[in-house]
């Protein structure tokens, strides 16, 4: 057998910021292919973030990511009958993806507030060292630490 890797997609800068994390961002945001709508969300917050602290909110975003983005998390490993969660470390594309996922999940979360805004909010949290995004990290991070025992598991 030949050595076939799969090609990893390369996703297009977006086209306010050309940036291709916020790129990403919009199509982790995407419902039922409405690109448009992702992108009025994510570009909605952004005004909402320049409004509210006045900084550049490419800035707010990266640090966001930067602040979300976990370096452990556990995954189980059955070993003899017993299943132990074992730490490893993430790579950088799994990295950012979970990131983006979380901040996300964490402004869905929030009802009673337009989406954009609960986005915008919860970047500026998480930008600052907080809000439900960085918690989540903090807790993964806990549970690596809590199982480091079992860390001679990860073959």
């Amino acid at each position: 057998m030949a050595n076939n890797k799969i090609k990893k997609f390369e996703t297009q800068p977006d086209p306010l910021y050309n940036d291709v994390t916020v790129a990403k961002f919009i199509n982790n945001i995407l419902r039922q292919g409405k690109k448009t709508v992702a992108q009025r969300i994510v570009y909605g917050s952004f005004d909402i973030i320049k409004a509210n602290t006045k900084r550049e909110p490419l800035e707010v975003f990266r640090t966001a990511i930067q602040n979300v983005s976990p370096l452990l998390e556990v995954k189980p490993k059955r070993v003899g009958g017993a299943t132990y969660q074992v730490p490893t470390e993430v790579r950088g594309d799994r990295r950012l993806s979970i990131a983006i996922r979380w901040i996300i999940g964490a402004a869905k979360a929030k009802k009673g507030k337009p989406m954009a805004e609960s986005l915008a909010q919860e970047l500026q949290d998480a930008s600052e060292n907080k809000g439900e995004a960085v918690r989540k990290r903090e807790n993964t991070h806990k549970m690596a630490e809590a199982n480091r025992a079992f860390a001679h598991f990860s073959f």
